[in-house]
């Protein structure tokens, strides 16, 4: 390629990126004057490319808003990261197989073979540990309009299905939009109820966006209003620990969304050396895999409910102090 015309490539490239870019920056970019840089942006206007020139003190070129820039340009760097974003995004829920395979595809169509085929290499090559389970991704309409109401503090309405099947039409001040484990979940104050609640959006049928505003709460955490919300939700069975350790030790195998984890204080008369206790509550709808989880931790712990769960932890040490005195075989 001519190197003229690779660098008016290279200044559309610096342009696509976004924000006002001075003569004097694209100069430096481009290794060139900054007459040649002018005469760089009359050949992208002859050729349709609506370059914008902003006067003044901090003036100098942008593209206009709005404008679907052809073709595609993007680095080696580039492209693998939107690749694996679309990867990524679909196997956490946060697109559908259909528009990231779509999204995908158009991708490749543009790319050079020689980097097509090494990106094809390393997703051919790539594979995920500890999947997030089912993934469900909301529709664009429902996340879009709710992401809008979120940012400008609008009401809406929405038709919501629950997990039991019932149908209902609510109104919300919908507080924030967090992606959790495979699903998208919508914080919000329910006026229809009259309480705070969160809503899984891809059991969100339709929004309609109402007239007026709200004030959001102060000091709103969204995300950690979802693991809350998880971690409190109705389950079978009810367990309270004790463990000993903090509630940053503990999480790394009972994170958020599955325990609340409370730091016991320490007697006012004990050393500060003290090994510190947390207090753990869950709710499950089985037990049986609890045992394995606590014995992971490595740390003592009391069982204060239910009594079942004492019966299976006993159960798996007697299983483990078994297996640890049997003998190998006699080959």
């Amino acid at each position: 390629m001519p190197r003229p015309v690779a660098r008016v490539l290279a200044l559309l490239e610096l342009l696509q990126s976004g924000g006002i870019r001075t003569v004097t920056e694209l100069a430096d970019r481009l290794d060139v004057d900054e007459r040649t840089v002018r005469r760089y942006v009359g050949h992208l206007v002859d050729l349709d490319v609506p370059v914008e020139s902003v006067r003044g003190r901090y003036g100098g070129y942008r593209l206009a808003p709005g404008y679907r820039m052809p073709p595609l340009m993007l680095s080696d760097d580039e492209a693998l990261a939107v690749l694996l974003g679309l990867v990524a995004g679909r196997r956490a829920g946060l697109a559908t197989d259909t528009a990231s395979e779509t999204a995908a595809a158009k991708i490749r169509r543009v790319l050079p073979e020689r980097l097509s085929r090494r990106l094809d290499a390393v997703l051919g090559s790539l594979a995920f540990t500890d999947p997030p389970g089912e993934a469900v991704a909301p529709e664009s309409t429902v996340l879009l309009a709710i992401a809008d109401a979120v940012n400008h503090h609008r009401p809406v309405s929405i038709r919501y299905t629950a997990a039991d099947g019932r149908r209902s039409e609510r109104t919300l001040h919908p507080h924030g939009v967090v992606a959790h484990s495979g699903r998208w979940y919508v914080t919000a104050a329910d006026l229809t109820a009259g309480e705070d609640r969160t809503f899984r959006l891809d059991r969100i049928t339709g929004v309609r966006t109402l007239p007026g505003s709200f004030e959001p709460p102060a000091g709103l955490d969204p995300a950690k209003r979802v693991l809350t919300g998880l971690a409190t939700a109705p389950y079978r069975h009810e367990v309270t620990l004790r463990i000993q350790g903090t509630a940053e030790q503990i999480r790394t195998r009972l994170p958020a969304d599955i325990a609340i984890v409370e730091e016991l204080p320490s007697p006012s008369s004990a050393d500060p050396q003290t090994v510190r206790w947390s207090r753990v509550g869950l709710r499950v709808e089985r037990l049986d895999w609890l045992p394995a989880v606590l014995a992971s931790l490595d740390r003592p712990f009391i069982v204060e409910r239910p009594d079942e769960l004492r019966g299976l932890v006993e159960a798996l040490a007697e299983r483990l102090t078994n297996s640890a005195r049997r003998s190998p075989p006699h080959e």
